[in-house]
């Protein structure tokens, strides 16, 4: 039942900021976010709990933070110094009652 619109992506500059949105149809208790580059696993990049707590993946530590917006029912990832090997397709995903719920992906592309 439960549908996420992603939005946010595009293209920036090396050492730009994008933030992307996860918006669900009810509040957002606890989710992730992911990506995948061409021809790479997809891989983890954030993670928020139902209590709040956070966990983020090397690479994105001190750079990216990931939080909720309650008012939106939406989780959010908002991304600082973005680098070329941030380019990749960014999902989220987000738990459900009895099962998780994956966002459509979302480009992001950063240029050198």
């Amino acid at each position: 039942q439960e549908q996420l619109v992603e939005s946010g992506g595009g293209w920036v500059q090396a050492g730009g900021s994008l933030r992307l949105s996860c918006a669900a149809s009810r509040r957002i208790i606890a989710g992730d976010w992911y990506r995948q580059a061409p021809g790479k696993q997809r891989e983890l990049v954030a993670s928020i709990g139902s209590g709040g707590n956070t966990n983020y993946a090397d690479f994105a530590k001190g750079r990216f933070t990931i939080s909720r917006d309650d008012a939106k029912n939406a989780m959010l990832l908002q991304m600082n110094s973005l680098k070329p090997e941030d380019t990749a397709v960014y999902y989220c995903y987000v738990q459900g009652n009895l099962r998780g719920y994956w966002g459509q992906g979302i480009q992001v592309t950063v240029s050198s």
